[in-house]
């Protein structure tokens, strides 16, 4: 059974709620699509769709990381800071060009974040 994006939400608001400088996530790709994961839960997903596999390439890029290949994990420790732009990536709209202003600034926040600036 898979998990609703409101009960990962619900699950990722917990993780966020304690200022953390190390939290270590999971990136998971599969059939339909990819899972950010935390100590094995969802925090939150990007559905194998053009629109999921672009937020899903986005949110990787604000990890620090790749999208991984079908049926493979790669895994990364972020801050909190971190993880709250990737998962808020992970649900924007970018089907919408309103929301691309957005995206650039969360991307280049958590890249910043990261120590990559």
């Amino acid at each position: 059974m898979t998990v609703s994006r409101a009960k990962a939400w619900e699950y990722a608001e917990g993780v966020l709620d304690t200022p953390r400088s190390r939290v270590p996530v999971t990136l998971r790709r599969g059939k339909s699509g990819v899972a950010l994961l935390h100590r094995g839960r969802v925090l939150t997903r990007c559905y194998d769709s053009k629109v999921g596999r672009w937020g899903a390439r986005f949110m990787a890029q604000a990890l620090g990381v790749e999208v991984p290949e079908e049926g493979e994990s790669v895994s990364a420790s972020v801050s909190t800071g971190v993880l709250f732009r990737a998962i808020s990536i992970a649900s924007l709209d970018l089907r919408r060009a309103s929301t691309h202003a957005i995206l650039e600034r969360m991307l280049e926040e958590a890249e910043f974040q990261r120590g990559g600036r």
